[in-house]
């Protein structure tokens, strides 16, 4: 019993590390299952035709986010190794436990076998019973006898048992063997192509370089549209908080008022709207389903040395034919569908969702939308199908990644 128990508590120890360990390489699976398909995804972009240095000037955005990409997802199988590694080590650790202590009970079960066959050789168990002094030392020696029948056969069954628990143990650690090579075999092809990426990416980088001049007209033509893009939007806002304003204003109508002076005045009903979308900061749907790529973030992106552009959402490529959906219940306060890009406006309380670069609108002004709702098909200009997607509060623009679940 004395060594019984370094076995159970040791066992116990490994089964608890183990089940840590299962819980962080389960995670570790789903990053690289997420890594693995954002890659593929970018594959697909980057095999798409370059018509000019925009698109060049693209490509090698989206190279120099599959290059990192690559890094992380090497990283990720550095660690499922190393937690492979671990694994295969307590395995071993754990079968070389189990071996001794069957080695023990083979010794044990081996001792007394050969101890009653002896005495079975001189006497048979009839003779043993009846050859006792008296009726109880008769009725001892039968129990005896039961019992070891009984402790020969529970002892037969304990081998047999830590026997096919060995067998399995042993065919545990052949998997995880073969999972750790498949691992290395692709950290190995990964590290070839992240190799040959960066190589890529020199030469495009030397290559765009030749077409300063091209590449700063072209971007000045973009930061152009883009700031009358964004006057637009500036534009339609303002007018909706007038409009409030001038409602809160007017007698015998719902009492509006708003959390700023100048912010938009809200009935009571849509403050209920903006707390409960505040609440759900982190937790809001992205805004396409399937397959998508995040090719500019919010902020300031310097594209050139002379040429800086800023972003006041995020830019999302997805497939030919994809839909943008409302990330919350709202309201659209307004469509703009008189000039190209086509942008809905979803209004919650004094939060607003802004969906731009559509070309088949599911929606009208006025209409209640819920969460995850169609809101209309995203426009394929030349070779990308892009959504611009942003998040407002009154008139200050918000980096909408922290307020989505991805």
């Amino acid at each position: 019993m004395i060594k019984k128990i370094p076995l159970i508590i040791f066992l116990g120890v490994v089964t608890l590390t183990l089940s840590a360990q299962s819980a962080k390489v389960k995670n570790l699976q789903q990053q690289r299952k997420e890594l693995q398909s954002d890659i593929d995804f970018t594959n697909e972009l980057l095999k798409k035709k370059k018509t000019g240095v925009l698109d060049a000037e693209k490509h090698q955005h989206l190279l120099q986010g599959q290059i990192q990409s690559r890094k992380q997802l090497v990283a990720l199988l550095n660690e499922d190794i190393s937690g492979l590694d671990v694994k295969i080590i307590d395995k071993k650790q754990q079968i070389s436990i189990l071996e001794q202590n069957l080695n023990e009970k083979k010794t044990q079960y081996a001792l007394s076998v050969q101890k009653m066959y002896r005495r079975q050789r001189n006497q048979n168990k009839l003779l043993f019973v009846l050859s006792a002094d008296n009726f109880a030392q008769s009725y001892r020696r039968s129990k005896y006898l039961q019992r070891y029948a009984v402790w020969e056969k529970e002892k037969a069954g304990e081998i047999a048992e830590n026997q096919q628990q060995i067998a399995q143990e042993k065919a545990t650690l052949e998997t995880q063997k073969t999972e750790k090579e498949n691992l290395a075999g692709q950290k190995k092809k990964e590290e070839a192509q992240l190799t040959k990426e960066e190589t890529t990416l020199r030469t495009e980088i030397a290559a765009l370089n030749k077409d300063q001049k091209k590449l700063q007209a072209e971007l000045a033509q973009k930061k152009k549209k883009a700031d009358e893009i964004n006057r637009r939007i500036d534009k339609i806002i303002a007018d909706e908080i007038a409009a409030s304003q001038k409602a809160a204003k007017e007698k015998n109508k719902e009492k509006r008022t708003a959390d700023t002076k100048s912010g938009y005045a809200m009935t009571k009903e849509e403050k209920t709207l903006s707390t409960q979308f505040a609440d759900n900061k982190g937790k809001l749907p992205f805004p396409i389903k399937g397959k998508y790529k995040i090719v500019e973030y919010f902020g300031l992106h310097a594209k050139s040395r002379y040429v800086t552009l800023g972003n006041p959402g995020i830019d999302i490529e997805t497939t030919d034919g994809n839909e943008a959906r409302a990330v919350f219940d709202g309201v659209v306060s307004a469509v703009n569908i008189t000039e190209f890009p086509y942008m809905v406006f979803v209004r919650h309380g004094n939060y607003i969702t802004i969906y731009s670069n559509m070309n088949n609108l599911f929606v009208k002004k006025g209409d209640k939308v819920k969460t995850g709702q169609s809101l209309g098909k995203i426009a394929t200009t030349g070779n990308s199908t892009v959504l611009h997607f942003e998040i407002r509060k009154e008139t200050s623009t918000l980096d909408p990644l922290p307020w989505l679940n991805r």
